[in-house]
């Protein structure tokens, strides 16, 4: 019997990762929940066979019709993508009622078999408060939702992504060259010294649908509110550039700035960036702690993942 997966954020990196881990596989029946079935890639996910939903995550009714019949959702929300356009705390709202929105059409759905949530630690019961990272302080709030819902915990499984090796993408992490050191030769500035240690997830784009396979295909594993810890691969923040210079055969130099600096140069990005990185100092190998049932790669048997090294070799 095929079964329905539901997919929040699947024009994303996290839910296009589902789909394309789903996607070929008839024993699965793909819809695709966006807010623009007219957009590029809602349309190309069309042409895949993947069926398109319209529907806001503000509108709780629209969410419920569309997981009508459903056997699995997965749901990805999106903290920067308001947070480009609002504040820090404006985003947290923002998030935190689209993921409870999410938790409240699932819990009424009465063919829900199960449901993965994509979320983050809570760093702030970690830390004994010491920090709240904006970005993981709403998933956090929809984490304590669902663990409220006697009737949706049990459905539920929480899977943490960890670091993307695609972050290198980004300005406030990429590496830039300096022309009047050769043609080869790039520096990398951070606020936080080359040693502090991240814990990676890969390539995102392959590993986060590799992950959510295993979950819903070891559901006997995996339901009842445990968490699912998705990593591939720990690097200090120089190992990080020193791999990336290598596969791309360049020099690379990491240079270690104040804070005020990087704030300046990447206004809001970099004190949020930099609030993960104290975080991560801090806590070391805890980043990723504090629940009751915490499941590895090692635990589901899962293989076929992309490392970070094999990822900065495709960016």
């Amino acid at each position: 019997m095929t079964r329905q997966i539901t997919i929040i954020g699947a024009t994303g990196i996290q839910g296009g990762s589902v789909i394309r881990a789903l996607v070929k596989d008839p024993a699965y029946s793909l819809t695709a929940i966006t807010r623009n079935s007219q957009s590029e890639a809602a349309k190309k996910l069309a042409l895949q066979g993947v069926r398109i939903v319209e529907a806001n995550l503000d509108d709780i009714a629209a969410l419920q019709a569309a997981f009508s019949g459903t056997s699995v959702i997965f749901a990805a929300t999106n903290f920067f993508e308001p947070f480009i356009m609002y504040d820090a705390e404006q985003a947290i709202e923002i998030e935190t009622r689209h993921g409870i929105n999410i938790a409240k059409a699932a819990a009424v759905t009465p063919t829900l078999e199960h449901l993965v949530w994509s979320t983050l630690p809570n760093t702030s019961r970690i830390s004994g408060g010491k920090f709240a990272i904006p970005h993981y302080v709403s998933k956090n709030r929809v984490n304590d939702f669902i663990k409220s819902d006697p009737v949706l915990l049990p459905k539920t499984t929480f899977l943490w992504v960890s670091v993307y090796a695609s972050n290198m993408n980004y300005p406030f992490y990429r590496p830039f060259p300096i022309p009047t050191a050769g043609e080869k030769k790039y520096i990398q500035l951070q606020p936080t010294p080359a040693s502090v240690q991240f814990p990676l997830v890969g390539d995102a784009t392959v590993n986060v649908g590799v992950f959510t396979r295993a979950i819903i295909e070891q559901s006997h594993k995996t339901l009842g509110g445990k968490f699912v810890y998705a990593m591939t691969d720990v690097m200090t923040a120089g190992e990080m550039l020193a791999t990336w210079a290598e596969v791309h055969g360049v020099e690379a130099e990491y240079v270690q700035v104040d804070k005020e600096t990087y704030y300046s140069l990447w206004p809001k990005w970099g004190k949020a960036m930099d609030r993960m990185h104290e975080y991560v100092e801090w806590a070391k190998e805890k980043s990723f702690s504090g629940e009751d049932v915490i499941l590895t790669k090692e635990d589901l048997g899962i293989t076929g993942l992309k490392d970070t090294r094999a990822a900065y070799a495709e960016m």
